[in-house]
């Protein structure tokens, strides 16, 4: 293998290709990129065996990339290195060349480095087959459906199911839902494409909200019941899919309302962050007391630290006196989410869920329920 390319270019699509790299991957050839240098494209992939990104480099998609295979052929390098030898490398253009077996020359300029690298062989297969099951969507709407739904999905591996975003669609519909079990954020978008229910890794999502998010093509989404593959025209990026039934979370979704609150977005998520660094167990629990719609408090006490007391006044109240606490993050991190000045939060009862949305000139599509918590004080 014998290749020139732009070193920017080739930098570029090597810090994409990485993001599917498991830093500690129990396979060796795992934690490298595969690079494949055919007749007139470069081939570069990345993988640990849950996420795989494959990428396509020619001189037809990029006429800045100056890519010109001189010899044919493939190598495996630890993305660690590669990456650290591309970047400091200080020319324009950069020669890649296998001197013996996997011993490969890295040269620009004045510079050259030599790494062992992995046999090809040595790399596990990816079928990057495309599913048959596929729809488009305009890149800009699938990154804003992964930022409004992801952030709500369990971080931690308890429950695996709940580390994913449920995507299902029926009836011209996709509908996307995340939840830890204690919030839960849905998206709702029109959509023509058959049938499906799948759970994809939010990890996952994010790395396809990060690759394609700045992309002015439409995405094609492809779906079978083991895999979820995203692709444009010369990136493709596949991940596995969670095994198992997602909880039916329609549920927790109240149906009927007996308090409703219209309050300026960025005055609640304010006095939520003026308090806190005041938490008890890692918790920031925020206590809100209404009665009417220019009488609100928002306390937030413990013991160890001390007390905040904030007063609040909202454009409109409708139901009786309420007394309710919850997460504090849970509550700014879903009015962060909305996009409206002021935004409607509705309550049925102390210990019920409740969700918040866009005022009425705002996106109807997405939803956002947090659960309540219990305290004594």
């Amino acid at each position: 293998m014998n290749f020139k390319i732009s070193k920017n270019r080739f930098y570029d699509a090597l810090q994409i290709v990485a993001k599917a790299i498991a830093p500690n991957s129990p396979v060796p050839a795992l934690s490298g990129i595969k690079m494949d240098a055919f007749r007139d494209q470069l081939t570069l992939t990345g993988s640990d065996a849950d996420i795989s990104i494959q990428m396509v480099l020619s001189n037809a998609t990029d006429e800045k990339l100056g890519l010109s295979i001189l010899e044919e052929g493939s190598i495996v390098i630890d993305y660690r290195y590669l990456l650290e030898i591309v970047r400091k490398i200080d020319s324009d253009e950069i020669n890649v060349e296998i001197l013996d077996g996997t011993f490969t020359r890295f040269s620009a300029g004045r510079s050259e480095f030599k790494i062992n690298g992995i046999r090809p062989e040595d790399y596990p297969t990816v079928d990057f087959t495309v599913p048959s099951n596929q729809f488009r969507i305009k890149s800009s709407l699938l990154s804003q459906i992964i930022e409004e739904t992801t952030f709500a999905a369990n971080s931690k591996e308890t429950r695996l199911i709940l580390t994913g975003v449920n995507m299902h669609a029926e009836n011209g519909s996709l509908i996307c839902t995340a939840t830890d079990s204690y919030r839960l954020a849905k998206k709702t978008v029109p959509v023509e494409c058959e049938p499906f229910n799948v759970t994809i890794l939010a990890k996952s999502l994010n790395n396809v909200r990060s690759i394609f998010s700045a992309s002015e093509e439409d995405i094609t989404v492809a779906l079978s019941d083991k895999k979820a593959q995203f692709s444009s025209a010369n990136i493709i990026l596949q991940t596995r899919l969670l095994d198992g039934s997602y909880p039916d979370t329609d549920r927790l979704i109240p149906a009927e309302f007996t308090n409703t609150l219209v309050i300026n977005r960025h005055a609640l998520i304010a006095a939520i962050d003026r308090s806190s660094f005041i938490r008890n167990d890692n918790m920031m629990i925020v206590r809100l007391q209404i009665n009417s719609k220019d009488d609100i408090t928002l306390t937030n006490k413990s013991q160890e630290i001390g007390e905040s007391h904030e007063e609040l006044a909202a454009e409109s109240y409708e139901g009786d006196p309420l007394d309710i606490s919850f997460s504090g993050n849970y509550v700014s991190d879903a009015a962060k989410i909305l996009t409206t000045e002021n935004i409607v939060i509705r309550f049925t009862g102390e210990m019920r869920p409740f969700i918040l949305n866009n005022d009425k000139d705002g996106d109807a599509t997405i939803l956002q329920l947090v659960l309540p918590v219990r305290t004594y004080n």
